[in-house]
């Protein structure tokens, strides 16, 4: 399903979301993989009801410099006996313990003798490649961690890192949590504007960067950004520029006495370190949310916790074994990087992959290649990305035989981002995973830290489209308005019950908002509020819907976008689909689908005849497949849809060009001309 923010907004308040779409086929866990899983039928029947236990005995997967004195301490939000306002939620795990999170995933598996053992293959967008073994990587970050202190950081400062996928983004980080510091990633492809707006809300003493970033092929200069972004903002005492692009962006701009070079600085030092330990509950990263509801939200993850619960899911739901060759897609500034690249993968001393490019770059089976050259087992992508790959090979994924590349390695597959269109779900599974590798469908958000639900795949009998239940330890339900489940086939809001190691403690220096978006609404309940819909089946398996936000009233019918968009892609003209509803004056909104077809087809229903019959036979498929009242009143055939680099399709800047209003905040675009490239299709 998918990686997600949750929202500020309050929800309709009408109790339910309808879910009309209905997935039957069924794909259990095939017998050689089950025999050899981590995690079996038996494994969750002896995992202890208490989630306190359960998660102590997880935490005990990491090496504590101190034990901890109590496991849990959770103060719900509650109202004031006077005023009747709501108390500000804390919680607390492993309170008293200690650890590294830096000794944690790197050095314990070089003193355990596994320091020759690959930690990660780079692969740069122009095809430069270098790998580095567990004691490379080691000796790196320690050089790292001695430059950083000796620019002045010290525990609990802060550093913002605005790089792209590059090995010295990972060193960089974990020199960061080495020493105490606390990371906040940016993407390296957002603007100044969003650059400075997370410079200046965290304070950041020191911004890490480079000269330039590779982008589809082009050297594109990033220092000048770097400087409007860090201009009078009073903390930042330096900028640490890494050389990537060298003499093809020539003119850099540079401040004597604030900018350092990182291979002056870094390669000079010693490649020992010796690493202070501590406590649980001290900061580890900031992560924003991506802003599509309002300003970004920073989101405050701890150690000792968060550990805790990206260690247990990356062993559970990747089914980690020794020999794996790990690669999971994502930005490394993007959360799903941060659980399952810089820590989950190395706290298990796994191998991993990772990649500078886009993945059509120079040609859209770079990723078949890269899979290929290393011996890729487990892949964990985006839905976004597997739709691309559909419309890319629209008669399936060439073999050796055809001239393609041997996928033949791949053991399990992973899909975040949005949930996962059934037919693209398919698509994967037989293309990508021949026919038979087990589809991990995650379901967590920046807020949970870690995968909240996911098939175990080993013993889950797989969905199409759906996360299926939460993850042992955790909790989830689909409510109605006052908090009550909802029956069974019935789709309302998705809780998290209860609390968990990884969940964000609170957004940094704005407690309320972190009250006010999360637990308020279901605050006599306990309940966490995700923001996201979702419905449960016959067999109390979850299906998402789609952001609450994101949900389309049509005549008091309130539908999903999700299963609009996946009726859509299930038709073979079809690449991506993107649904948001628009005013209507009689139906008060009506729904206008933005398709991506397979044949590059662009335009208005009525801008071809072309464009008219397959817009025609598109809204007969919708209304087979899920019924009339969900048949698209528009339809806009377009050649790429506006997505977040995490993958998520920005439905608010649809409804925006639809209804010819000015644009919201675009920072977090993947491609910020897709929506110009989308009004003059409107406009023609």
């Amino acid at each position: 399903m998918g990686v997600t923010d949750a929202t500020d907004a309050a929800a309709d308040a009408t109790p339910t979301i309808s879910g009309l779409l209905e997935e039957r086929r069924r794909f259990p866990a095939p017998a050689a993989f089950a025999a050899q899983a981590n995690v079996d039928a038996a494994w969750i029947q002896d995992a202890p009801a208490d989630p306190i236990e359960f998660w102590s005995r997880q935490a005990e997967r990491l090496d504590w410099a101190e034990p901890w004195h109590t496991a849990h301490t959770w103060h719900p939000a509650v109202p004031d006996a006077t005023t009747g306002e709501l108390s500000v939620p804390r919680a607390e795990w492993f309170a008293g313990g200690r650890l590294n999170a830096s000794v944690n995933a790197v050095d314990r598996h070089v003193a355990a003798g596994r320091g020759d053992k690959v930690a990660f293959h780079f692969e740069g967008e122009r095809g430069d490649r270098r790998s580095l073994t567990y004691a490379e990587l080691q000796h790196e970050v320690a050089k790292a961690a001695h430059a950083l202190t000796e620019l002045g950081i010290v525990a609990g400062d802060r550093v913002v890192v605005y790089l792209p996928v590059l090995l010295e983004t990972v060193i960089a980080t974990l020199a960061i949590t080495r020493i105490g510091a606390v990371h906040s990633l940016v993407f390296g492809g957002f603007s100044a504007e969003a650059l400075r707006f997370r410079v200046e809300d965290t304070g950041a003493k020191l911004v890490i960067t480079t000269d330039g970033q590779f982008r589809r092929g082009t050297a594109v200069p990033v220092k000048a950004a770097v400087d409007e972004a860090v201009a009078g903002v009073a903390s930042v005492e330096h900028v640490l520029v890494i050389r990537r692009t060298g003499d093809e962006t020539p003119d850099l701009p540079w401040t004597s006495g604030r900018d350092v070079w990182w291979h002056d600085l870094v390669d000079r030092q010693p490649d020992t370190h010796d690493a202070e330990s501590f406590d649980a509950e001290h900061p580890l990263f900031i992560i924003y949310t991506s802003g599509t509801t309002g300003k970004p939200k920073g989101l405050v993850h701890t150690t000792g916790g968060y550990l805790t619960h990206v260690a247990y899911s990356y062993w559970a739901v990747f089914d980690a074994k020794p020999d794996d060759v790990y690669w999971c897609t994502a930005d490394l500034a993007w959360v799903t990087a941060h659980s399952y690249v810089h820590y989950g993968p190395l706290l298990s001393g796994a191998t991993s992959v990772i990649y500078e490019g886009t993945p059509n770059t120079p040609h859209p089976g770079r990723h078949f290649e890269i899979i290929e050259r290393y011996g890729v087992t487990t892949y964990y992508t985006a839905p976004t990305l597997i739709r691309s790959l559909m419309t890319w090979f629209p008669d399936g994924v060439p073999g050796p035989a055809e001239g393609g590349h041997d996928l033949s390695s791949i053991r399990l597959l992973g899909s975040v981002g949005e949930a996962i269109n059934p037919e693209a779900w398919i698509w994967f599974r037989e293309q990508v995973g021949a026919g038979t590798a087990p589809i991990v469908d995650t379901w967590w958000q920046s807020e949970t830290g870690a995968a909240v639900m996911a098939p175990l795949p080993g013993v889950s009998t797989l969905k199409p489209g759906s996360s299926l239940r939460a993850l042992p330890g955790l909790a989830t339900r689909v409510v109605d308005e006052q908090g009550a489940d909802v029956a069974r086939g019935h789709g309302g809001y998705l809780v998290i019950d209860g609390t968990w190691p990884g969940m964000a403690r609170t957004v940094w220096g704005d407690p309320e908002r972190y009250r006010d978006s999360y637990w308020a609404r279901f605050a006599d309940r306990g309940y966490f509020f995700s923001g996201d819909g979702a419905k449960v089946d016959a067999d109390g398996d979850i299906w998402l819907l789609g952001r609450v936000d994101d949900v389309i009233n049509v005549s008091g019918h309130r539908l999903s976008t999700i299963e609009i968009e996946s009726a859509l892609v299930a038709h073979p003209s079809v690449g991506e689909a993107g649904v948001v509803g628009v005013s209507d004056a009689t139906t008060g909104e009506a729904i206008a689908a933005f398709v991506v077809a397979s044949d590059a087809l662009t335009g208005a229903a009525g801008s071809s005849p072309l464009a008219a019959d397959r817009a025609a036979a598109l809204r007969a498929h919708v209304a087979t497949a899920i019924g009339p009242i969900a048949k698209p009143r528009e339809v806009v055939f377009v050649a790429d849809l506006p997505k977040t680099r995490s993958g998520k399709i920005m439905r608010r800047l649809l409804v925006d060009l639809a209804e010819g209003r000015p644009l919201g905040d675009t920072t977090s675009l993947q491609d910020d001309r897709v929506p110009g490239a989308i009004a003059a299709v409107l406009a023609g």
